[in-house]
């Protein structure tokens, strides 16, 4: 497929943006994945859509990533095509009390343009890891706030690979979850968001409790996905693993974190296979504790 594809793929992007056989490893929080036939790293809407189109012509599988802060991908890699919005694909403006970012610019970045502007309402996703495009994808959140919540439009392209906008009501946010996440056909490239004018000291003074805090109790030091599991309802995933007794837990290189036991971590080299198999582990142990099933945050990609 990349022998073929490729030539076709370069008449369309600079070479710079082409990477064959790329180690996913580099790519994802987790540091850990084989390597996917084609990464791409393109840096204009008109791209991503013609890219699109060629890839559902031609019948060759594709995926979008942000910065691969909530996912594990396979050590077999992927098959087909990664498009990857990152540093390329990162512009944000500043119109009055709103931030209008592309999906590729870190959501650490989108809160800190916040900040500098004096407004508020970004401060929970300062020390979220993912881009803003991952973020309206499953609408991320931490400390009780989460994307929803300050979204006014997602702009995003459909499966014709026209560039449409998405209100916030149009977005059908839940616990992690958007009309993005459950159509892969549409591909979030950006949005706007609406805030508050606030006292930029007050901005700066939360956003470094909250920063604080995520030091203080979260395992950053090391190689992670953030939150492993989707909090149950009327249960905290992290309290049933730590109640279980499974901190510390360990298959392979991959172990529940003995920090936050939300947090499987890659502390000796794990591979895919190690953090699946320990996952599993726990969903069986804490099942069988307390009959609650816990469901993964991380998505699953490529082969295992």
């Amino acid at each position: 497929m990349k022998e073929t594809i490729r030539p076709l793929v370069l008449e369309i992007l600079d070479e710079s943006m082409v990477h064959v056989d790329e180690p996913m490893s580099r790519h994802t929080t987790f540091r850990i994945g084989g390597p996917a036939d084609l990464l791409l790293t393109p840096e204009r809407v008109e791209e991503i859509a013609e890219l699109c189109c060629l890839f559902r012509q031609r019948g060759v599988p594709y995926l979008v990533l942000g910065n691969g802060s909530n996912i594990l991908v396979g050590d077999g890699g992927i098959r087909g095509v990664v498009i990857q919005l990152g540093n390329r694909f990162a512009n944000c403006e500043v119109v009055g009390d709103t931030l209008k970012a592309q999906g590729g610019i870190k959501l650490s970045r989108l809160a800190g343009v916040a900040l500098e502007n004096s407004l508020s309402g970004l401060e929970f996703a300062a020390g979220i890891p993912g881009t803003f495009g991952g973020a309206l994808f499953m609408n991320a959140g931490a400390y009780d706030g989460e994307m929803s919540q300050v979204v006014k439009e997602v702009i995003y392209l459909d499966g014709a690979g026209d560039v449409q906008t998405a209100t916030n009501e149009d977005c059908s946010f839940g616990y992690r979850t958007s009309i993005f996440s459950k159509n892969p056909d549409l591909i979030v490239l950006g949005g706007t968001v609406k805030l508050e004018q606030g006292n930029q000291a007050e901005i700066r003074a939360k956003m470094d409790d909250l920063a604080q805090r995520r030091v203080s109790k979260q395992p950053l030091h090391l190689p992670s996905a953030g939150s492993t599991f989707k909090r149950p309802e009327g249960h905290f995933a992290g309290k049933l693993i730590q109640d279980a007794g499974l901190m510390g837990l360990r298959v392979g290189g991959a172990s529940v974190s003995d920090k936050h036991a939300g947090f499987v971590v890659n502390d000796q080299g794990a591979t895919a296979k190690d953090v699946r198999q320990l996952m599993e582990e726990v969903q069986r142990r804490v099942y069988q504790a307390y009959g609650v099933m816990l469901e993964p945050e991380v998505r699953f990609l490529g082969e295992f």
